[in-house]
């Protein structure tokens, strides 16, 4: 199984840091020194004038990589512009300065979006409580003194300011630490949300890039493409898709799992941060490698087992988790004899039938979820990829 030059090491525990207690004078000059407290200041601005703000290149990143994937329906921001209509107070969007007049949105994309969509009239307001009578109509349908109304509301805005840190990591871990405050209010956030936001970086933009791959979403029937019908799929709003990129990377190092998968999943994030472009660029082959492969002999049945179904046992029609990475895994392992399982497809295949009759159950419900669970499944299709190629 290749693997990157920073995962060979990976695993190695660095050093432990000084545990010794501070004093208090010394916890009181770190205070004073700034260090780890964040500086804040409060902006308020007319709607229309940060609108046009909006437009000017560079001025607010409004997606980074740690962003949630969910949006408003029409509801929702139809709601937050009659706020905006009866002034009642909208809480501040956050933002991060990345240099003077240039920042990245920490927290309200959502109601940055609302507001872009009605003043560029792409929102018609919609199932509105006390302003029933503007149901249909756009920013430039409104009557001239509702316009007016509009045009003195503000929208405010807490800016940490780039003082805040003395180098870039602990920038990195400020923006972190204020994201994950922030989105603890009663948000439900799905554990790979969560990744994405404390430990995003090269090799969570990769997991991104690769959910992506056309391969993979026609396998797991992702929209990408249909800009309705994407927001409408679970696993690309909770981000299941890129999380299930990160268990093929991370289970190929299941021997090394001491704890729950998602537990493994959040380690193999962490130590990620230490990949470099070159381990980057190997993950990324060895994926699109690895789904090609399996692709050429599954066709448009990967990781869906029905069609290979014993006729005593009914799968629904649909891929599995379970399968999936059994199939990708196994197929990882033996990269280097591809054109042997390419020139053996129907054999694979046969195989594939008699492993499903005999081993459904650890293969599909995943008989278990502990770390010996895991890796029987996985040894179970790489033993019959073993036995194909050495026939």
């Amino acid at each position: 199984m290749p693997l990157a030059p920073a995962e060979k090491k990976m695993w190695e525990t660095p050093p432990e840091t000084d545990p010794k207690k501070k004093s208090d004078d010394e916890i009181n000059a770190k205070y004073e020194k700034r260090e780890r407290r964040i500086l804040t200041e409060m902006n308020r601005e007319k709607l229309p004038s940060f609108v046009n703000a909006l437009k000017k290149p560079g001025y607010i990143e409004l997606r980074p990589f740690f962003q949630r994937r969910n949006r408003w329906d029409k509801k929702m921001q139809s709601r937050l512009i009659e706020s905006f209509m009866l002034n009642i107070p909208v809480p501040p969007i956050i933002l991060y300065e990345k240099e003077y007049n240039s920042y990245e949105l920490i927290d309200g994309e959502q109601r940055i979006t609302a507001i872009q969509d009605f003043y560029e009239n792409k929102l018609e307001l919609t199932d509105l409580e006390l302003w029933s009578e503007l149901e249909g109509y756009t920013y430039n349908q409104l009557p001239l003194n509702i316009k007016a109304a509009l045009a003195r509301r503000s929208l405010s805005s807490i800016v940490l300011i780039t003082e805040s840190a003395s180098d870039p990591e602990e920038a990195l871990l400020l923006k972190q630490i204020v994201f994950e405050r922030l989105n603890t209010r009663g948000v439900d956030l799905s554990r790979q949300e969560v990744r994405s936001c404390l430990y995003y970086g090269k090799f969570n933009q990769l997991l991104f890039e690769l959910s992506q791959n056309h391969i993979f979403t026609k396998a797991w029937g992702i929209p990408i493409g249909d800009n309705e019908a994407i927001w409408r799929n679970r696993l690309y709003t909770t981000m299941e898709d890129v999380e299930l990129v990160l268990r093929f990377f991370a289970l190929r190092h299941s021997h090394k799992m001491d704890e729950n998968l998602q537990d493994f999943l959040d380690k193999y994030m962490i130590k990620s941060r230490r990949f470099y472009d070159k381990d980057i660029a190997s993950l990324r082959d060895t994926f699109l490698r690895t789904i090609s492969i399996a692709h050429q002999i599954y066709g448009d049945n990967l990781f869906n087992p029905k069609p290979y179904e014993p006729k005593n046992i009914t799968f629904k029609n649909q891929p599995y988790k379970t399968y999936y990475e059994a199939v990708m895994v196994g197929f990882s392992n033996h990269l280097d004899s591809e054109d042997v399982l390419i020139a053996r497809k129907y054999q694979v295949i046969e195989a594939t039938k008699k492993l499903l009759q005999e081993d459904k159950d650890r293969l599909l419900t995943g008989g278990g979820k502990t770390k010996a669970d895991i890796q029987k499944r996985l040894e179970l299709f790489d033993d019959m990829l073993n036995q194909v190629i050495n026939e």
